[in-house]
């Protein structure tokens, strides 16, 4: 396997903020308003939440501060995909009456690049900012030791609630003979030194397909593993196609419908044997990245000492309002075990904090909730798509405009992808939508905002859109919608009326 890089001035000061050295934890409060177990999306939103409404508040983090999001998730991945995105953009500038001769990719330096904007926005998830905040922070293995209690490092926080903001692991299936040869995972990758020249992604989910095309940009010959017979197996069909044909224009190998079966370490390689009825086959790569999901981490806080009850994926039985089996402990973020986004986790602390610390009733199945895959071109979606629908028993009517037959997208030369909105069948209720296409995620906001206000296609169709952008295309969208709208009563009424009018 490739060897990791070594401690660089980045990382010592990204390892002082999250994780200082010679941190000494608080004198506990006789009681808190709340506990908050873990410092990542979820725990710290709700810690800082609360103190800055005035609970008194412990955050208990045993790791670092920051959590997935900063140290192993969003923040380290988009810092390299915008590197790789460089790199694509500057190979295929000629098509844009651009020149650049000789475009080489320094992965070492991206990586240095991605560790330096690291450790810049790790002050905002510091130990000393949280403290300046008003949060007493314990660095520590925390565990239930009652009902309404947890143990920090021999000390004890007895807590009006708690919250139980964990995060999630990856997962790593039980393939023989990946342990002993090896394996990164999406904690692992970032402290890489170079580049694998062959890399094998297993998994062709979100961050799989994410990391694939960019390490593939930079120039391993990756081949993504997976499973099912296409890529973004949870994602509309149309979109993953779309993704799919990118990947291989980036020199992607997609071997689909194919499972691990085992891996076996030869000197200065790994043997990979993948099973599949159409392309069984053995593999030589240097590194293995597995990407095959996460699942919720709830590590040693004994559950069971505060009555909180667990699901078979050993994540916490929450109800709508993110309560758990005791009343005074709530779960959110990923350890919840809903959907994986640190948007959902921020989501999910401001719901906690209105009904842990209030008389609240908010819950969780009102949230409209959009997500995103920052592959090139990204996929965004919000509510339902047409599989969906379809599993639901919802009858809809899907309109789309594909971004061909959008003169911004045309000007900018990126055409793949399209806007499709699925509306009620027998309305303009916005049901859901999929965008595919550069900055997808951006875009999805404008349908997320509809849906969670109940602005329906019509009153979209009233939004003007400065020309040239992307974003015309629902105002295309909201056309199309209208143009259903005269039937033919509706027309014969038009054309009497202009006939009218032509006197």
């Amino acid at each position: 396997m490739t060897a990791p890089a070594p401690i660089d001035p980045h990382e010592r000061r990204r390892l002082e903020r999250v994780r200082p050295p010679g941190w000494t934890n608080p004198t506990p409060a006789d009681r808190y308003n709340l506990v908050v177990l873990g410092a990542g999306t979820a725990g710290l939103v709700t810690a800082a939440g609360a103190a800055g409404l005035g609970a008194r508040v412990a955050l208990v983090e045993r790791g670092l501060m920051g959590g997935d999001c900063l140290n192993t998730g969003c923040v380290p991945s988009k810092a390299l995909l915008a590197s790789a995105r460089a790199v694509a953009d500057a190979r295929a500038a000629g098509g844009l009456g651009v020149r650049i001769p000789d475009v080489s990719a320094d992965f070492a330096a991206a990586l240095g690049r991605m560790r330096r904007l690291r450790a810049d926005l790790a002050a905002h998830d510091s130990a000393a900012r949280f403290r300046a905040l008003g949060v007493d922070v314990f660095l520590g293995e925390g565990r239930f030791v009652a009902r309404d209690a947890v143990e920090v490092e021999g000390v004890r926080l007895r807590f009006a609630r708690a919250v139980i903001a964990t995060g999630a692991r990856p997962v790593v299936p039980p393939v023989p003979g990946l342990a002993d040869a090896g394996f990164l995972t999406s904690e692992s990758v970032w402290d890489l030194a170079a580049l694998p020249p062959r890399l094998a992604v297993v998994g062709g989910g979100p961050l799989g397909c994410e990391l694939a095309q960019a390490f593939a940009r930079f120039g391993s010959r990756v081949t993504v593993v997976e499973v099912e017979d296409r890529v973004l197996p949870a994602e509309d069909a149309d979109a993953a196609a779309i993704v799919a044909a990118a990947l291989g224009a980036d020199g992607v190998d997609l071997a689909l419908g194919s499972r691990l079966a085992r891996v076996a370490r030869t000197a200065g390689e790994c043997r990979l044997t993948l099973e599949s009825r159409a392309d069984p086959r053995d593999l030589e790569v240097d590194a293995i990245l597995v990407a095959v999901g996460r699942a919720p981490e709830i590590g040693g806080l004994d559950p069971a000492a505060a009555g909180v009850r667990l699901d078979g994926r050993r994540a916490p039985i929450v109800d709508d309002r993110l309560r758990t089996s005791n009343r005074r402990i709530y779960a959110a973020g990923d350890a919840a075990g809903g959907q994986q986004f640190t948007h959902v986790a921020d989501a999910h602390a401001r719901l906690v904090i209105r009904n842990a610390l209030f008389p609240g009733s908010a819950k969780a199945s009102a949230l409209t909730l959009p997500w995103c895959t920052y592959t090139d071109p990204e996929v965004a979606g919000v509510g339902l798509d047409r599989a969906a629908a379809a599993a639901a028993g919802r009858e809809v009517r899907a309109f789309e405009e594909p971004w061909d037959a959008v003169d911004r997208a045309v000007l900018d030369g990126e055409t793949a992808g399209f806007a499709r909105v699925l509306v009620d069948a027998e309305g303009d209720e916005i049901l859901g939508a999929t965008i595919v296409g550069r900055h997808a995620g951006e875009a999805i906001s404008l349908v997320t905002l509809a849906m969670e206000k109940g602005i329906g296609l019509t009153d979209l169709a009233a939004v003007v859109h400065p020309y040239p952008t992307r974003m015309r295309a629902l105002g295309a969208i909201a056309d199309q919608y209208q143009r259903t709208r005269l039937g033919p009563r509706a027309r014969s009424l038009l054309d009497r009326w202009m006939r009218w009018r032509r006197r």
